[in-house]
């Protein structure tokens, strides 16, 4: 079936949610739709609909006028296998003693290492990704340093992939929060895949704001691979959620914009403790005194 994007952006978080709302009651309906920050410190956001059917262009041009957005830019989608197309794009990936691969490559795991199983279907965070690959090393590092967090958090977790290494790591049940329902399902389905029902917990949660979560406070160790703002905006629930000596993992963050989200940790009690950067992305972790 047939694909067309609409694409388009503006000033500001509200206004693009506002935008993507708006866009939701057009003729041909849209499937879905979506709001994404631009990290090039404009303060633009990207405003994403997508469509099975041609979609109205007279209308879309009264939308983006309607709310001072750019032209939406229409852009039809070839029909594509996407999980042979991510086959053969994912290879495995090695970081430290972590190998994160797909079913068709599980004859390719080293002796000796921790495998984490993610399929091509759900690849969203699945290691491949620079800041990802970040949080395993970082977290390698941790484990050849002898740190033994006992309460584990993973904000923002995606396909859970490290909470799963966290619990590979350490004997101890692994919280994994996500504010995506189809998130959480994909993690606890991970969860299951790799034998490690019983050890992730996974819930539906906006940060720290879950009963579990709350309840588990304060941790040891945080997860939290998601973008800049939504980090610098957890600094407050981060200072109290992290117990005194505790860590967090960073990552999400563009390089040009780790400084800043160093700042914000710092003033916030959590003083950098290492920054490792791969290619343009940055991996921060901090501690609390």
């Amino acid at each position: 079936m047939p694909t067309w994007t609409a694409l388009t952006h503006t000033i500001g978080r509200d206004a693009a949610e506002a935008l993507a709302e708006a866009g939701e009651e057009l003729t041909p309906e849209p499937v879905g739709s979506g709001v994404f920050e631009i990290e090039d410190g404009s303060g633009r956001w990207e405003v994403g609909l997508y469509f099975t059917e041609n979609p109205d262009a007279v209308a879309l041009a009264l939308l983006a006028a309607a709310w001072d957005a750019q032209p939406f830019v229409v852009s039809e989608l070839p029909e594509v296998d996407w999980v042979a197309h991510v086959r053969r794009e994912l290879t495995p990936v090695e970081a430290g003693r972590f190998f994160v691969h797909g079913g068709h490559d599980a004859d390719k795991v080293p002796q000796g290492a921790e495998a984490l199983l993610i399929e091509a279907a759900m690849a969203f965070g699945t290691g491949h990704h620079a800041t990802t690959k970040g949080c395993l090393l970082a977290l390698d590092r941790m484990i050849g340093q002898g740190i033994e967090p006992r309460r584990i958090v993973d904000i923002g977790c995606g396909t859970a992939v490290l909470a799963m290494a966290a619990a590979r790591s350490f004997p101890v049940i692994v919280l994994a929060g996500d504010i995506d329902p189809q998130a959480v399902d994909v993690a606890r389905a991970n969860v299951i895949a790799n034998g490690l029902d019983g050890r992730v917990e996974c819930v539906e949660a906006v940060g720290f704001d879950h009963p579990l979560i709350e309840g588990a406070a304060p941790f040891d160790l945080v997860f939290a691979n998601i973008l800049k703002q939504p980090l610098i905006d957890l600094v407050p629930d981060m200072a109290r959620h992290i117990a005194p000596g505790g860590r967090a993992i960073l990552s999400g963050i563009l390089a040009t914009q780790a400084d800043e989200v160093i700042a914000a940790y710092a003033a916030g009690g959590l003083a950098l403790e290492r920054r490792d950067d791969l290619g343009e992305w940055s991996t921060l972790v901090v501690r609390r005194g």
